[in-house]
């Protein structure tokens, strides 16, 4: 399943703090590898994670290739958290009826 995959892949705070510097605009490695502190073959195998999981994209400028958050891969996020926000203003709502019998 897919989503398995995106959700594997964010789980580590080092392909978080990637994904979210390549939400900012593409780059390539290099980039990318700057004040994160990690080795580039690191940085590579993090990259290829993402890739895997479609939330990245890789394009080979030249000697350089380019990265960038793939449109697809969010949407499917999205798509999945879409199912569950219909219910949370359920649950917002009774929660504040419980806070509101708790007050004196």
């Amino acid at each position: 399943m897919v989503e398995n995959d995106i959700f594997r892949a964010l789980a580590d705070p080092t392909r978080r703090l990637i994904f979210e510097k390549l939400a900012s605009g593409g780059m390539n490695a290099s980039a990318l590898r700057e004040g994160i502190g990690v080795s580039q073959p690191a940085i590579s195998q993090h990259l290829g994670v993402l890739r895997d999981a479609r939330l990245v994209r890789e394009e080979r400028r030249g000697r350089f290739v380019h990265y960038e958050v793939d449109p697809d891969g969010v949407a499917l996020i999205a798509g999945w958290l879409a199912k569950y926000r219909a219910y949370w203003p359920a649950r917002m709502d009774a929660l504040r009826g419980v806070l509101k019998e708790m007050d004196p």
